[in-house]
């Protein structure tokens, strides 16, 4: 998708971020051409000063997703995640684990879970990070309790694995 996406704006850096913000955050165009988060709109103004760019170039990038068949099919079908509890799981006692790995690599959520799942531990929520969009992408799990070091030292065994963090 992001490679269709970064062809389709080659030579707008400023459209560019629009959309690349735009994925990030889950904002999606309804079909009277609004930008929406949900069924909450956000105004061309909001989305230009986070992204830094003129208000005239976010309404520039809508256009131009709108007139474009495989563009508008995109971010009319994009949906937020929800909220991701990494920052406040500490204060409410679960625990975080923060797992790097090579970003062409195939099974690390099958490593992980398992290792964690075999320590008894229960998985709030999971996100792993597109490694189009982020050049080093991060898998972060969110467990019911914090995660012991035997369990860190086992998931540093797969040979895809580059680092591990808990908090």
């Amino acid at each position: 998708m992001w490679k269709s996406i970064t062809k389709f704006f080659e030579g707008s850096p400023a459209k560019l971020k629009v959309a690349r913000l735009m994925v990030e955050l889950g904002f999606s165009i309804n079909e009277s051409g609004r930008i929406v988060c949900g069924n909450v709109e956000i105004s061309d103004a909001d989305l230009s000063r986070a992204a830094g760019v003129d208000r005239r170039v976010v309404r520039q990038t809508v256009e131009e997703i709108m007139g474009d068949p495989l563009m508008k099919r995109i971010f009319t079908g994009i949906k937020p995640a929800g909220s991701f509890l990494k920052e406040i799981a500490p204060a409410l006692g679960y625990g975080v684990v923060e797992v790097r790995a090579k970003s062409d690599a195939v099974g690390v959520i099958f490593h992980v879970t398992k290792c964690i799942s075999e320590a008894g531990i229960s998985i709030r929520q999971i996100l792993a990070e597109d490694p189009e969009l982020n050049p080093d992408p991060k898998l972060m799990i969110i467990t019911d309790t914090k995660v012991p070091g035997e369990v860190i030292s086992k998931l540093l065994t797969a040979p895809t694995v580059t680092k591990v963090s808990v908090s």
